[in-house]
């Protein structure tokens, strides 16, 4: 069938008072086409009609009724479902193949007669009205840093009018990782809109009673007042309204899946080159934003004078074993601080101990509830004094440092089978050694004793760390003759000397 470019341009070319003949072969048609045309006086799109009759028979024609009794009683049945229970019914008449058949006859159907539909209503943003932000995870992008994997999520903040958008890595869902994450994003833009939206955060929205009446807590409440924005959220389990940001993480995920694809590998050498990988991503999007962008910044509202950077502010005593619990999770302290109560301030990814106004500690910030972090250093200067305690300590795990440690120790027992509080106590002056020297050191001092089957006693080890210096040689005395000195003294010059030198002065 000819187009309707070719057709006009047949008929300009009659009207031009080209022959038939002469018109068609411009047109690239046969004389008989163009006759057809031009007796009909209408495009080939006109002349179509709509097919009413088959091609060929119809095989769920019979079946058709139970087919549709099935989707009437339930409509959210696929057609993968309903036509494996045909072809168990009668595998003769039907098979696998048909599947795209009955999806049609199906859609047909839901289309016709099935029930209605949810609508979703588009929306209309106004430049600088909202920014909306969510959390995502990471994990499916399989990014490594120096080999390891990176478990982490992202803070992604989205300006619906513009699309501009904003990442922050975080690790966990919490007020101080949103605080972090926002004030990151709002410095960056370079001003402040009407609202912000979230989804049912417990960071930020506390659920009253279970019709879905809210309120904000606390801090958050604080935070937005900081800034001047009004907070806003959406229905409980109703993703759509947070629809922007939602489509931001599918788009900006796919996005960086491709950019790490390009790069020809995920493994990154630390976190600060994987994020500035990701903030130079985030530029490159927005830049196709700038127009969009222009006008937002113009209804954007100004900052405020500096960063609330907002903190949880607690009070913690290190217990007499070294250690105190914040937040559900416990952690060792130098053991100069047992039985001081600190004031803790609980950031993002960290948690800052103080004495009175002194800072005393930073720690990094573990997430969840009911871990624990142990720092061999805390405690290994009361082990060494008490090695008994090793066997049965309750955190006796974290003061193995690496696998190097593990496999020493294992090799300590093994030497000693009927005195384990000896590997003991060996262990303990290794891990002291490692405390006061260098764990990398101490770490390859026990690798080399295991490849040429040495005990990694402590004496083997601090050899190996700190070898033995030379004897200092004894030197002779040297002997000072200070004659030469007592002769430029005008008492000890001699008699024409003196005379010479009076004369001068006279």
């Amino acid at each position: 069938m000819k187009k309707d470019a070719e057709v006009r341009l047949l008929l300009r070319e009659r009207q031009r008072g080209h022959p038939q003949a002469v018109a068609a072969a411009r047109a690239g048609m046969s004389e008989r086409t163009a006759r057809k045309y031009e007796h009909a006086g209408a495009l080939p799109s006109q002349l179509q009609r709509p097919r009413t009759w088959r091609t060929r028979p119809d095989p769920f024609a019979e079946v058709w009724p139970w087919l549709r009794a099935e989707l009437e009683r339930d409509p959210a049945l696929q057609a993968t479902t309903l036509l494996g229970l045909l072809c168990a019914r009668d595998p003769a008449r039907y098979r696998p193949g048909q599947l795209r058949t009955l999806q049609r006859h199906i859609a047909a159907w839901r289309a016709l007669h099935g029930p209605e539909r949810e609508v979703v209503f588009e929306q209309r943003h106004p430049p600088g009205e909202r920014a909306q932000s969510d959390f995502t995870h990471m994990d499916d992008l399989a990014v490594t840093l120096g080999g390891a994997p990176f478990p982490h999520l992202v803070f992604h903040l989205v300006l619906p009018y513009s699309n501009w958008e904003a990442v922050r890595v975080c690790f966990t869902e919490s007020f101080e990782a949103l605080a972090a994450g926002l004030e990151h994003a709002l410095w960056r833009l370079g001003g402040v809109p009407r609202h912000h939206q979230t989804d049912q955060l417990t960071a930020a929205v506390q659920r009253l009673d279970a019709a879905g009446h809210h309120d904000w807590t606390r801090r958050y409440a604080a935070l937005l007042a900081h800034y001047g924005l009004a907070p806003a959220t959406i229905g409980v389990r109703q993703p759509q309204q947070n629809g922007d940001v939602e489509q931001a993480h599918f788009r900006f995920k796919q996005a960086l899946d491709q950019a790490l694809r390009v790069r020809g590998s995920r493994d990154f050498a630390d976190r600060p080159a994987y994020e500035a990988f990701l903030d130079d991503l985030v530029r490159q999007r927005n830049q196709t934003r700038h127009d969009r962008l222009a006008a937002e910044r113009r209804a954007l509202r100004p900052l405020p004078a500096a960063p609330l950077a907002p903190c949880r502010e607690v009070r913690a005593t290190v217990t007499r074993f070294g250690t105190v619990h914040v937040l559900g999770n416990t952690y060792s302290v130098p053991s100069r601080l047992v039985g001081t109560t600190l004031t803790v301030r609980v950031r993002a990814e960290t948690w800052e101990g103080y004495v009175g106004t002194a800072l005393a500690l930073t720690v990094p910030r573990l997430p969840g509830r009911g871990g624990h972090a142990i720092d061999y250093r805390h405690v290994v200067w009361s082990l060494v004094r008490k090695p008994g305690a090793f066997a049965a300590y309750r955190y006796r795990d974290e003061l193995f440092p690496t696998l190097a440690f593990r496999r020493a120790y294992d090799r300590l027992r093994a030497a000693h089978p009927a005195r384990p509080d000896r590997a003991d106590r060996e262990y303990v002056r290794v891990l002291s050694l490692a405390a006061s020297t260098s764990e990398a050191d101490v770490e390859a001092a026990l690798t080399l004793l295991a490849e040429s089957g040495t005990p990694p006693v402590f004496d083997a080890v601090r050899d190996l760390v700190r070898p033995p210096q030379p004897p200092v040689p004894a030197l002779p005395l040297p002997v000072l003759d200070l004659a030469a000195y007592d002769r430029l003294l005008p008492s000890h010059a001699s008699p024409p000397a003196r005379a010479a030198a009076e004369a001068a002065r006279g």
